[in-house]
């Protein structure tokens, strides 16, 4: 009987199957035929058109598209430069920075902590993360000197839905970014700190913008869940992600950092031009991604390619399951799409952040109404971007997922989420 020698390629093999993961299948997804799931190849190829108008016009310097219905993938394209300087082509394994597209990951880790009974989401956070007990509420200054008042205990909820009274200071500037700011809190790794708990403990004696529950504010609550992660499962929050979701999926490509033998793949990022044309912000040799970081923040810090989070997305669009394997309840996912906001939040411009009609759920928005919205998307569509223009949505109505991942910071400053859904939603023929 011939045997499977101790080699490298046969132990690669091996730890494949062990993982349920088919060979060479990080960098090369299977395609199906788009019209086995109801969609026309000839107007899927739009898609493709649409990124070229925008490279061409030197709007972003390249991009990774892809489409699965009904767990099989019908687009899958790369297209323009990943470095615009060196004239590096984009390819289907490029690694990106995902910045907030990370949230949706960090929401699915304490989803299962949840299922499996650690907490209830209505727990006071502080319960877990002591320093958040007798929080403080700014409202505001007299004589120069802040005046708060206590606040109302901050729930995991609240950190989920951005109704925390926590802040990133981007939409709403009070004096309270400024005292995040001076006190190194931010949204991105900082020297400041030598790991989460450092950090939490810092942000829990800034005082809240607002009362907890009344105020919907992007803010640095994902991070926060982090810690918490950390406190409940007592791994590090990167070994957490790793053995829960990114090994067991075969997320191979998602971390904190890129990896010296990954650099080549790493895209550069860019930033609008006056006048038209590409900025380099930060390229591959020189970014802060090359080193793993001290702070392994849930709200920004990952890294990884669109076929990986395709493996993450399809398991939320199979409700919880992907290839034989369970990673959350049916119940829970829907209950992650479900539009947590009460209808007071609703005239609050700061939850139209992708347009009017549209709610928040665990971690990502909801789309309440798509006619308002402006897109053929399905009502309880789901999904996130990054602040350097990658985007992922999940459509368990329609039963697709859709990718789209550049590198242009800041995110929106063209439209290149609504112009890849409604070139996907046209391509649909059933």
């Amino acid at each position: 009987m011939n045997q499977i020698k101790n080699t490298p390629i046969a132990v690669s093999l091996i730890v494949t199957l062990l993982l349920g993961i088919p060979a060479f299948a990080q960098t090369k997804l299977k395609l199906a035929r788009p019209a086995s799931v109801d969609m026309s190849a000839e107007r899927l190829e739009r898609l493709g058109q649409g990124m070229r108008r925008l490279i061409d016009d030197k709007k972003i310097p390249g991009a990774v598209t892809l489409i699965a219905r009904r767990g099989k993938v019908v687009h899958f394209e790369a297209h323009g430069l990943r470095n615009v300087e060196a004239g590096s082509p984009m390819e289907k394994d490029t690694i990106f920075r995902l910045y907030s597209q990370s949230k949706l990951i960090t929401g699915a880790a304490v989803m299962m902590l949840f299922e499996e009974g650690h907490f209830l989401l209505t727990d006071p956070v502080s319960k877990y993360l002591p320093e958040f007990a007798d929080m403080q509420v700014y409202v505001g200054q007299e004589d120069g000197e802040i005046v708060t008042e206590p606040a109302n205990p901050i729930t995991i909820q609240h950190l989920l839905t951005h109704t925390s009274g926590l802040t990133y200071n981007f939409f709403v500037r009070t004096p309270v970014g400024k005292m995040y700011a001076e006190n190194g809190i931010t949204g991105g790794p900082t020297t400041r700190f030598a790991n989460l708990k450092e950090w939490s403990e810092a942000l829990s004696k800034m005082p809240l913008v607002a009362q907890p529950g009344t105020t919907w504010n992007y803010s640095v609550g994902m991070d926060v869940l982090g810690r918490l992660i950390e406190v409940v499962s007592g791994q590090t929050f990167r070994d957490f992600l790793k053995s829960r979701l990114f090994n067991p999926l075969g997320m191979v490509d998602t971390d904190f950092y890129v990896p010296a033998d990954k650099l080549d793949r790493f895209a550069s990022n860019y930033s609008p031009k006056p006048g038209g044309g590409l900025k380099l912000v930060d390229d591959p040799q020189h970014s802060r991604y090359r080193r793993l970081p001290a702070l392994e923040m849930g709200g920004s810090g990952l890294v990884g390619t669109v076929g990986d989070y395709l493996r993450f997305a399809q398991m939320l669009e199979n409700r919880g399951e992907y290839r034989g394997k369970r990673y959350l309840g049916s119940r829970t996912v829907e209950f992650m799409m479900s539009d947590h906001l009460t209808p007071e939040f609703s005239d609050d411009p700061k939850t139209s952040l992708l347009g009017v009609g549209v709610g928040f759920g665990l971690t990502g928005y909801v789309v309440n109404n798509p006619a308002t919205s402006g897109l053929p998307v399905s009502v309880g569509t789901y999904g996130w971007g990054g602040a350097a223009t990658t985007h992922v949505w999940v459509d368990l109505e329609a039963e697709l997922v859709g990718l789209v991942h550049t590198q242009l910071m800041p995110d929106r400053t063209y439209p290149v989420r609504e112009l890849m859904q409604s070139l996907t939603y046209q391509a649909i023929e059933d």
